[in-house]
């Protein structure tokens, strides 16, 4: 399977396409101001708060700018820009943004629509600047897309290792290394990964439902019962938070179609390994991929969604994959939709059922923390090796020294956004010294 994109991925999108993201980004913003959802993870338990009336809209915006900034300028835009695919740190992270600054409800809307124009109008133009300056970073950051889909594949096996020990790890591990040998041995067109990623989330899953049966069934033999009823505060603040976001049911409906919609037009990939395998048109492998992560990310957006009553901009992130494999935007719509209902509906329930499984709890923050550890060594890896395309050792001396000087620094970008952002500024700096008469692109 070949793992390059063609050079010069394109941004160039359909009128129906611009419509769609300029909709859904207002859309969105409007939901943000609400405090009905966000996309990030990290500002959903501070809604709270704010929904309550103990904090302020401005302190709010100012903790979702802090905690969103590093991935809309270090990751979200140049993923676009290498790929020719959008994603949710691009178009959802600043109508969050957006959403909660407005400080009227209508104004919400129109500053997402704007920054939905912005994408889908200016990006093409900054691709095609940047496509056309002496030392070509974005065709060189396609060089990103082998270690992300290759390492990416490894994320099972990580959880599994932290969570069961190194000898189930070990067994994991080279199951995986064999089933991605068979696999570009007998279907050569297929991406390497899928199956071992498959069997690997399985293995996990498994494991930990097999743990806690095991456990529960001790628990009766041992004459432990479980405590039902009771004056629980955390199920009261649940219950409400529930109720909250049923009394909004039908936005959020229309929320669930417009990103499956969005996903069935395959110019959007809901994550990292996803944008590059839409870039190169393997739709039901971008499916499986995101399929998995939702695995490691329904705890976490269950609980946060009932503690904080702010539900996740795109769900469990089910619509992706769901969308990606639609034959026609309608139908898209409609499943979309129905999927939300039943997801917002579902919550108190899958909070209870995640209550008497807490090693499946725990799967789902392992397989978070795993996803992490697998794409920060993948874009770092990448970002060297499109470092090395555009400027060789000059190149590596730039970006790497960025990054480590971000490290040195305490990180003021994200670990994770760091190395993409530093090849798009190590670029510029070879295109500066090129016109300096101090370097000399490489070519090929």
């Amino acid at each position: 399977m070949s793992t390059t994109l063609a050079a010069g991925a394109e941004l160039d999108f359909s009128l129906a396409q611009q419509l769609t993201v300029i909709a859904l980004c207002a859309l969105t913003a409007f939901i943000a101001h609400m405090a009905l959802a966000v996309f990030n993870d990290g500002v959903r338990p501070f809604l709270l708060d704010f929904i309550q009336g103990r904090t302020t809209r401005s302190a709010t915006t100012a903790v979702s700018f802090g905690l969103s900034a590093g991935f809309i300028f270090g990751l979200g835009a140049p993923m676009a820009l290498s790929t020719g695919v959008l994603n949710p740190w691009l178009l959802f992270l600043p109508t969050d943004i957006l959403g909660m600054l407005s400080p009227k409800k209508w104004l919400a809307p129109i500053l997402g629509g704007a920054w939905g124009a912005v994408v889908v109008f200016g990006l093409n133009g900054a691709n095609n600047i940047a496509h056309d300056l002496p030392v070509d970073f974005l065709t060189a950051m396609q060089q990103m897309s082998t270690p992300i889909l290759f390492l990416f594949t490894l994320f099972p096996v990580l959880a599994i290792t932290k969570q069961f020990g190194r000898k189930w790890g070990g067994i994991a591990g080279v199951l995986e290394l064999a089933l991605v040998v068979m696999t570009m041995k007998l279907w050569p067109n297929m991406f390497a990964g899928a199956l071992a990623m498959a069997v690997g989330v399985l293995m996990l899953i498994g494991l930990a439902v097999s743990k806690d049966l095991r456990q529960r069934r001790a628990d009766r033999a041992a004459g432990v019962v479980e405590e039902v009823g009771g004056d629980d505060p955390m199920a009261s603040l649940f219950s409400a938070s529930a109720t909250r976001l049923r009394k909004y049911l039908p936005l959020f409906m229309l929320l669930g179609a417009g990103v499956c919609v969005l996903a069935q037009m395959h110019v959007f990939g809901g994550g990292e390994a996803t944008s590059f395998l839409i870039a190169k048109g393997q739709y039901a492998e971008a499916a499986q991929v995101d399929f998995y992560r939702v695995f490691g990310f329904i705890p976490l957006i269950a609980t946060t969604a009932l503690a904080s009553g702010a539900y996740g901009i795109a769900g469990f992130t089910l619509v992706y994959p769901i969308g990606y494999l639609m034959p026609n935007p309608f139908l898209a719509a409609a499943v979309g939709a129905l999927v939300f209902a039943v997801e917002v509906l579902a919550l108190s329930w899958i909070g209870k059922v995640l209550g008497r499984l807490p090693s499946v709890r725990d799967s789902s923050e392992h397989l978070r923390s795993a996803i992490g550890d697998t794409l920060q060594l993948a874009i770092l890896f990448g970002s060297l090796m499109a470092a090395n395309a555009m400027g060789g050792g000059l190149g590596i001396l730039v970006v790497g020294g960025l990054y480590l000087l971000n490290e040195a620094m305490g990180r003021p970008v994200v670990r994770m956004a760091a190395a993409p952002a530093a090849v798009i500024v190590g670029g510029i700096v070879l295109n500066v010294l090129y016109w300096l008469d101090l370097f000399t692109p490489i070519k090929g």
